[in-house]
């Protein structure tokens, strides 16, 4: 009876095998997809957020470390402390040949909101800019406007920003993060 068992099971894993090779494989990337791979890897990074029009920046640092989830997603994961608070984010970026955009997300320890991401980039495909709308710091029962963006600088640099629409319509930055490769 147990050779029968083992003979079914070898057969089962033979057909199974011949199967799986004979399936399509998955999507493959796009250069766009491509693209995002530039942000694979480790990453030091030092950042600046203004609070307000007459206070200086406040300045923290992290590590993030990026990495590629087959060809067509980017997961990075940033840890490091604001004010001396333990902090934790997750970004995911990939692209959406269907919508013809650049698409992500991010969650992050210190707030409750999911951002959405839409965006483009540029023709010198250098800037990265992704869309959303977040709650306001002045009232965070509204939503506004954000305009995030990485531009590479260089293979070992890369610079993210990120901005809020004003009432008045301008945009006003107020995150700076340079990120260094680690070496």
């Amino acid at each position: 009876m147990k050779s029968l068992a083992a003979a079914a099971l070898l057969a089962l894993s033979a057909l199974g095998a011949s199967s799986l090779q004979d399936a399509p494989s998955g999507p493959t990337g796009t250069p766009e997809h491509k693209w995002l791979r530039q942000l694979v890897g480790e990453w030091e990074v030092a950042s600046e957020c203004w609070t307000g029009p007459s206070t200086p920046p406040m300045k923290f640092e992290s590590v993030e470390k990026a990495r590629a989830i087959g060809e067509l997603w980017v997961l990075a994961e940033s840890n490091g402390k604001v004010a001396g608070i333990p902090f934790t984010s997750l970004l995911t970026l990939g692209y959406d040949p269907a919508k013809k955009c650049y698409v992500g997300s991010w969650v992050d320890t210190m707030q409750t909101h999911h951002w959405v991401f839409r965006g483009a980039l540029d023709e010198a495909q250098k800037l990265l800019t992704l869309e959303t709308e977040g709650p306001y710091f002045e009232d965070t029962t509204k939503t506004v406007p954000f305009r995030n963006s990485f531009e590479l600088v260089s293979p070992d640099h890369k610079i993210f920003r990120s901005s809020v629409k004003q009432p008045d319509g301008t945009w006003l930055n107020f995150l700076t993060a340079h990120y260094r490769r680690k070496r």
